[in-house]
């Protein structure tokens, strides 16, 4: 069915996940693990601690949650781990594509294989994952994809320098977009863009780095992971049933002046 339309119910219980059966890839630190809490599902490929992730999600929310290990830029692996999980639960609801990978490379430094990297992950891994779901989504007749994008996929970041992560973002919001109009029978498909969010993924970086994002925040902070758990049980729930091709920025206003 075109967008299923849910009932009419209660507001808060639009935003209910109950007996739904999520995925979040990449969901055992940061972003991920923020989410994988609100949602409840862990696929993971390097983490060390996934398991214990899940053990705790799952006892801290009586839900049932575990650990499945894939490389997300290996199509076949990622169709198997995501098949597996749909044959383990009964069926999937939502996929959340979130695994990400950046690097700070002189554009004209790059050589093919770091270029290579992150496109295997960003794009090609985001693109394999959603495909598994949707096959599995196509064949229930609903579903639920949620990438995470990047406000770099709108904007040129400085002083780091990130053009392949800020390509492979790009990509990203126009894969969903593309996708959210030729699966719109059987799910739907949305983005969310974070802005400068305070992972270990940034911990690398120069603290004179740090303060000129500061200076170009208008809230002149960067978010906690778990300020965006709100938006993405918002993206899952059947409170954005009419909602599909969408990016939601979450920047503190980074990308307005």
């Amino acid at each position: 069915m075109v967008l299923a339309k849910p009932e009419n119910k209660h507001v808060l219980k639009a935003f209910d996940l109950s007996g739904k059966v999520a995925i979040i890839t990449g969901g055992a630190r940061g972003i991920g693990l923020e989410v994988s809490k609100a949602l409840a599902e862990a696929v993971y490929n390097s983490s060390k601690t996934a398991e214990a992730v899940a053990e705790e999600i799952a006892v801290t929310n009586h839900v049932k949650a575990a650990a499945y290990k894939a490389d997300v830029g290996n199509q076949e692996d990622v169709e198997k781990a995501i098949r597996q999980i749909a044959s383990d639960f009964g069926k999937l609801d939502i996929v959340v594509v979130n695994s990400g990978i950046t690097s700070n490379i002189a554009a004209e430094d790059y050589t093919a294989g770091q270029w290579h990297d992150i496109m295997k992950v960003n794009l090609d891994g985001a693109f394999y994952t959603a495909q598994a779901a949707a096959r599995i989504f196509k064949e229930q007749g609903h579903g639920n994809v949620i990438f995470t994008a990047s406000v770099s996929a709108t904007l040129v970041n400085v002083p780091q320098k990130q053009v392949a992560y800020n390509a492979s973002k790009a990509a990203v919001v126009q894969m969903a977009k593309c996708l959210s109009v030729e699966w719109v029978d059987f799910c739907r498909v949305n983005c969310i863009s974070p802005g400068f969010i305070a992972t270990e993924i940034l911990d690398i970086h120069p603290q004179e780095w740090r303060e000129k994002w500061y200076s170009m925040i208008p809230a002149r902070r960067m978010a906690d992971a778990y300020e965006l758990k709100g938006a993405y049980v918002f993206c899952a729930s059947d409170a954005s049933s009419y909602m599909t091709g969408a990016d939601i920025v979450i920047d503190g206003g980074y990308t307005l002046p």
